[in-house]
C-alpha cells in the first residue's frame, strides 16, 4: 500500500513549497535511487520547478526533465502537470488535489504551506478515509532550506 507523507512547512508561500519539493526530490533520488515524479498544478508551475532545479538545492545537480521532452526518458526526476508514464517510486504532489494515479507509487509526499493548508487538509481526509498509512512531518524553517 502506498505510504503518504505530509510535510507541513512553517512558511506560508508557494515559493517555499517549490524549494522544499526540489530538496525532497534530490533527497529521495539520493537515498533510494527510485524515480521521482514532481507533480505540479499546471504547466507554468512545472516550468518554474524545472528552472528551480537547475540552481536549487545549492551545490547539487539533480538530473531532471519536463514530461514530453526528449530528455524525460533518460532522467530519474520527472516534472509534470499530467499523468506521468509508468513510474512507481516517489510522487511529490504539488497539485491542489489528489492525483488519480497516486496509488501506483510506493510513496507520496504532500508538501503543505500556509497558502494551501485547506487543500492539504482535504487531501489528508481523502487518504485517511481510504485507509492509507499517513505520516506527518512538521518542518521548522531551518529544515526546509528556506531562502
Amino acid at each position: 500500500m502506498t505510504r503518504i507523507d505530509f510535510y507541513i512547512l512553517e512558511d506560508v508561500n508557494l515559493a517555499a513549497q517549490h524549494r522544499f519539493a526540489c530538496r525532497l526530490a534530490a533527497k529521495a533520488l539520493a537515498a533510494n535511487g527510485q524515480k521521482v515524479v514532481v507533480h505540479a498544478q499546471d504547466e507554468p508551475t512545472a516550468r518554474q520547478i524545472d528552472e528551480l532545479l537547475w540552481d536549487y538545492p545549492d551545490r547539487r545537480f539533480v538530473p531532471h526533465a519536463l514530461q514530453g521532452t526528449p530528455e524525460a526518458q533518460a532522467n530519474d526526476v520527472l516534472i509534470t502537470w499530467q499523468e506521468p508514464p509508468h513510474f512507481d517510486g516517489v510522487l511529490v504532489n504539488l497539485a491542489a488535489g489528489v492525483p488519480e494515479f497516486f496509488n501506483r507509487f510506493h510513496r507520496v509526499a504532500e508538501v503543505v504551506v500556509g497558502e494551501n493548508r485547506d487543500q492539504g487538509r482535504e487531501r489528508y481526509r481523502f487518504y485517511r478515509h481510504r485507509g492509507y498509512p499517513l505520516y506527518d512531518h512538521r518542518m521548522k524553517e531551518w529544515e526546509t532550506g528556506a531562502g
